[in-house]
């Protein structure tokens, strides 16, 4: 256990905490969250030089005679997170937001601390299909266009963002952060992290283990697998999330209509896409065709979270009911008008949802490249993405042997500046990783490989359920909820591991 006043002697003295101004958010985030820009060094291995901004965000602790410190937050992707105190924050247990100041920041290179900028325009992006993580290749298993197209964007990144690329490192950004703590004049602070906020932290712990008091990782990548090793794993995860949505689709089988038995459901879905490749649908108010693997995208992306299979006021089905039945329709030439609406405001959403206000329009589908070419090198040969996406089709069918496919960091401009920090225990028993067990981003084993860097140091939680977070679950764990609860509030660590219903 750890008591409430651990401390320890930080790599920078602790300020008087006045070195933030804090204002309105450039998010235009409600209060109580406030925001304001920390100036740290592009290159830390010249720290006199070149200057970037990184925009911080907090929520003071609700209850200030109950306050303990700092808990930084970070929501994955990589990707903005400056709301993220007022968004992951109200999942948290309110004894957790009695007792911590809120803090969170956007990383270097995205959003609104100095963001990074390929010069590629939405429109583009759409089009080809290149907004995600997985680039799918064509409906033969081409992958053509696709080195084509990480080639182009290698190029555009670094003609547009050839001095910030060296430097957008996840070792970077855990200095940034150490940098933060310092600002706000603590000499430890706690943190809670999702998906590549696990490894961020895992770095900061790394980098840092004297200022870290309680650390909580939420579905966790492995940090044994990084960079193109760490894409590959999607294929398998979302195979371990597809029971939850084969079981669905026949508890909703008069809307979606796909089949009455779960092997029903994965024949007639694998059926659908594939014609959906064959015979793609234009639709008007779409930039992109309807086609076989914008549905697999979207099916992926809605199984992180189990809100999408259930109804909402004013909806007339789950989101993944609307999204099966209207390519079912489509791909049979009677889409109905609601159909044709409902995918024009799927693809509507999804690029508002990625393009922020007064940012770089590509930035927040680049920068997850960024950083995974920055930290590791990816392999230069297009034989091998071709080999593994051929092997990972067959195996894999659901992504169509998308995450093996290439990407712009095989083609990547700058090398690595150096080798990633190794993930090694400490000696403070001090690390919570919480996990489901369906998970369709990092799965089951990647969590595993976190609690085996972590050794002793950590404790896994594992939940039955599915879907991308323990924390952010429509219907969270209880018994999880409650282990993080009394970890961050008074330094209980499970002393084993243990699996929650």
């Amino acid at each position: 256990m750890l008591s409430a006043g651990t401390t320890a002697t930080a790599e920078q003295p602790a300020t008087d905490g006045k070195a933030l101004g804090w204002g309105a958010c450039p998010t235009g985030a409600p209060a109580p969250q406030q925001c304001a820009r920390l100036a740290v060094p592009l290159d830390y291995r010249a720290p006199t030089r070149r200057t970037i901004e990184i925009e911080v965000s907090r929520i003071p602790a609700a209850k200030r005679e109950q306050r303990k410190g700092v808990l930084f937050l970070n929501g994955g992707g990589p990707s903005a997170s400056l709301d993220v105190p007022t968004a992951i924050g109200s999942f948290l247990p309110a004894e957790v937001r009695d007792s911590y100041d809120l803090v969170a920041f956007d990383p270097r290179g995205i959003g609104h601390s100095t963001p990074m900028d390929c010069g590629r325009d939405i429109d583009e992006l759409i089009r080809t299909q290149q907004l995600g993580v997985l680039s799918f290749p064509r409906a033969n298993g081409s992958i053509g266009d696709n080195v084509a197209y990480a080639q182009q964007m290698a190029k555009h990144c670094a003609a547009r963002s050839g001095e910030l690329l060296p430097h957008l490192t996840t070792a970077n950004i855990a200095r940034d952060m150490d940098r933060i703590r310092t600002a706000l004049g603590e000499r430890t602070v706690s943190y809670y992290g999702v998906s590549w906020g696990t490894y961020l932290g895992a770095i900061y712990r790394e980098l840092f283990p004297r200022t870290v008091d309680r650390m909580v990782i939420d579905s966790s990548v492995d940090p044994a697998k990084r960079g193109y090793d760490d894409f590959r794993t999607f294929s398998a995860a979302m195979e371990d999330r597809w029971p939850d949505l084969a079981r669905f689709a026949v508890a909703n089988n008069d809307t979606v209509r796909l089949g009455s038995t779960e092997r029903a459901i994965r024949q007639n879905y694998l059926a659908l896409t594939a014609k959906l490749d064959r015979h793609p649908v234009e639709l008007p108010g779409t930039t992109a065709p309807i086609n076989g693997n914008l549905v697999r995208l979207y099916t992926w992306q809605l199984s992180y979270s189990d809100a999408s299979m259930r109804s909402t006021p004013g909806s007339p089905a789950p989101m993944m009911a609307q999204l099966w039945r209207a390519a079912a329709n489509v791909a049979a030439g009677n889409a109905t008008e609601a159909d044709r609406a409902f995918l024009v405001g799927l693809t509507t959403d999804f690029v508002t949802k990625g393009v922020l206000k007064g940012v770089p329009h590509d930035n927040l589908f680049s920068v997850g490249w960024a950083i995974s070419c920055a930290d590791k090198a990816w392999p230069r040969h297009t034989l091998t993405y071709a080999l593994n996406t051929l092997v990972d089709r067959a195996r894999f069918p659901l992504t169509a042997g998308a995450p093996a496919n290439i990407a712009p960091c095989a083609a990547w401009k700058v090398a690595p500046t150096g080798p990633e920090p190794t993930i090694e225990p400490t000696g403070k028993r001090n690390v919570l990783i919480l996990q489901n067990l369906r998970d369709p981003a990092t799965p089951l084993r990647t969590a595993q490989g976190m609690r085996r860097a972590m050794g002793a140091d950590a404790s896994l939680v594992t939940v039955d359920a599915g879907g991308h977070g323990v924390l952010v679950h429509p219907e969270p764990s209880r018994c999880a909820i409650d282990t993080l609860k009394s970890f961050l509030t008074v330094g209980a660590l499970p002393r084993e591991d243990k699996s929650c219903p």
